[in-house]
């Protein structure tokens, strides 16, 4: 096997909604209600019930020289197109020789925050808001290439007879995902621990959906100090999700619903065996005290190993320990545009983590683990196996431009200035101010 053979699956990238994604869904008589794009102070922001949401892209600096990396941009033209074009995504993912990728929102928050928030004054116009945004990555985004994205849905989680009534809506559009907080008590809803959720694991099931928990969506990484270096920040940011993963591997539910699937988007995969090991430790050595209900004959480690899936973009400590986890729940992710994508170099990382291993499990982790756990036949889709591969689809974009693209302007403290000025560590206060600027 060389790495022109790989077949490549992401389970966690990201589009930036376009201009009109949400006017195109909203009803005819409501279209001036709908999330928009306003120009303010030389940005573009959403405008949506009343409040401005400051960036469009968060950090969708795939492109740029990683010199002139930063939190921003805010506006279409710093953006590369493909993060909220769909042909020049798929233009993106065949010179990265990605087959297909499950993209995460912007503008609503990764797991649809924004319209959660809203929807404590607003509960009508936040379900118009998650149902636009629905249709417009079902409809538009996956449909303009089938085969090269797997679709996803948002779900009015504040209510749960909407939710059931969108997640039936969106299952009968083929959708086999849905994006969920990794911690809904912290967004105002119910712990996975309520009995609220009930009906929305048995949904789950009964769709086969998997339940993507991305790293920030309830659980986040805390700055230690504004005075902190910001690498100290981005490295903990991933494995912040652990917290999360403990709440979940702990959960009852598990019982109830054993075919239940979620997954642990852009947590990285190094810090598991660890995890696990740990958490096998404190059942057999508390649990006479607290009680923790796993189920008969179960270990943590059963739990997490039967029904989470890790996920991981450049990880060779955690692919060497594959033997402490599950080979049949572990995926690849690409974080594109964000700022940790190894675009346009994906094989190359990947070939150098996993040359070596068994063909089999190259196999599964790499895209036969997202296919059967996604009911994502890409095979079918692709017209044959043989167009799925990273040296058929870097064939099909040879003539992408990659070259690096310099930043057109934007928010900079005077550390990422690109023209020469004087330079220092970023700090977590510079980041802090720079969204307040925003």
């Amino acid at each position: 096997m060389s790495m022109n053979d790989l077949i490549i699956i992401s389970v966690d990238d990201h589009a930036v909604e376009p201009a009109d994604a949400f006017i195109n869904h909203y009803p005819a008589d409501k279209k001036d209600e709908a999330p928009r794009i306003v120009s303010a102070d030389g940005k573009d922001v959403w405008q949506w019930n009343g409040k401005r949401y400051p960036t469009i892209g968060l950090n969708a600096v795939v492109g740029r020289p990683r010199s002139e990396y930063g939190m921003e941009p805010t506006q279409f033209s710093q953006l590369r197109e493909g993060c909220y074009e769909p042909k020049a995504r798929v233009d993106d993912m065949n010179a990265n020789g990605v087959l297909a990728s499950l993209n995460f929102p912007t503008m609503p928050s990764f797991a649809g925050g924004v319209f959660v928030a809203a929807a404590k004054d607003s509960p009508a116009e936040a379900l118009r808001a998650v149902q636009a945004w629905n249709d417009w990555h079902v409809q538009e985004w996956c449909a303009s290439a089938p085969g090269r994205f797997i679709p996803m849905c948002l779900v009015p989680s504040w209510d749960m007879d909407a939710t059931l009534a969108e997640m039936k809506r969106m299952s009968d559009l083929g959708v086999h995902a849905v994006s969920f907080s990794d911690n809904p008590s912290n967004i105002g809803l119910p712990s996975i621990h309520n009995e609220y959720w009930e009906p929305f694991w048995k949904a789950c099931v009964d769709y086969k959906m998997v339940i993507n928990c991305h790293i920030g969506t309830g659980a986040r990484a805390m700055h230690p100090s504004p005075e902190s270096p910001i690498s100290a920040w981005i490295t903990a940011m991933p494995i912040s999700i652990a917290n999360s993963a403990a709440d979940w591997t702990f959960a009852s539910f598990w019982q109830r619903y054993p075919e239940l699937r979620m997954a642990l988007s852009e947590g990285g995969i190094g810090w598991v065996p660890y995890f696990l090991e740990r958490a096998d430790f404190t059942y057999e050595h508390h649990n006479e005290w607290t009680f923790a209900d796993i189920g008969p004959g179960n270990r943590p480690s059963d739990v997490f190993k039967r029904h989470i899936i890790s996920c991981f973009i450049d990880d060779q400590f955690g692919v060497k320990n594959l033997d402490y986890m599950n080979t049949d729940m572990v995926a690849y992710e690409c974080d594109y545009p964000h700022s940790d994508t190894v675009w346009p170099n994906v094989p190359e990382y990947l070939w150098a983590s996993v040359n070596g291993l068994d063909r089999n499990v190259i196999d599964k982790i790499t895209h036969l683990n997202v296919m059967r756990e996604y009911s994502f036949d890409a095979f079918a889709l692709n017209g044959g196996r043989e167009n799925c591969t990273v040296g058929h689809l870097r064939e099909l974009g040879k003539d992408v431009d990659v070259s690096p693209r310099h930043n057109l302007g934007g928010l900079k403290t005077d550390s990422m200035d690109a023209i020469g000025k004087a330079r220092r560590p970023i700090t977590s206060g510079d980041i802090e101010r720079m969204f307040a600027a925003a």
